[in-house]
């Protein structure tokens, strides 16, 4: 069971500035919530360097290699056909197919690592219980803190208000 703790910021550089001090200085696992994307946000919340790329560039070479060696195989091993006196593995003819394949395979392995790495779909998430967070999508700065320690809940909330949040929302996850 977990709880967080959500605050409501006026603007981008109080939301910012608190997500800084409460990552910073007591190494919590914080969130920021806005319509738009937030210049600084990422470094203040600490995110790291995404996954998706090696995903995207393992799929792709596997993809292209894979590609590839279908064409070898069937046109040098399998079924050897001599056409207007080119050799069978004549590699300059296998590029279009190699390099379209590696972009089928790497776009569909970004597609479905995405989903893992997002945890997707998940149509229900316990901070969506607080009203005002409606207002997130619109025109609302949000930022939330995740907490396992139910004794630490008052201390965080007096926490964001001390750093200027002017609505400060608990919500607890349901067994």
């Amino acid at each position: 069971m977990a709880d967080w703790i959500l605050g409501e910021f006026e603007s981008e550089e109080e939301l910012l500035k608190a997500a800084r001090e409460l990552r910073q200085n007591a190494q919590l696992d914080v969130e920021t919530y806005s319509p738009y994307p937030l210049h600084g946000a990422s470094e203040a919340v600490g995110l790291k360097a995404s996954k998706l790329p090696l995903f995207a560039l393992v799929a792709g070479l596997s993809g292209a290699t894979l590609a590839y060696l279908i064409q070898f195989y069937t046109n040098a091993v399998s079924w050897p056909i001599n056409v207007g006196g080119r050799p069978p593995h004549s590699a300059p003819v296998f590029v279009p197919i190699t390099f379209e394949t590696g972009v089928l395979i790497s776009g569909f392995a970004i597609f479905f690592a995405l989903w893992a790495l997002l945890r997707l779909p998940q149509p229900y998430h316990p901070v969506f219980e607080v009203e005002g967070f409606r207002r997130a999508s619109i025109d609302g700065l949000w930022l939330s803190v995740e907490t396992a320690v139910s004794s630490e809940t008052e201390r965080l909330a007096e926490r964001l208000r001390a750093l200027g949040a002017r609505q400060v929302a608990v919500v607890r996850d349901k067994p």
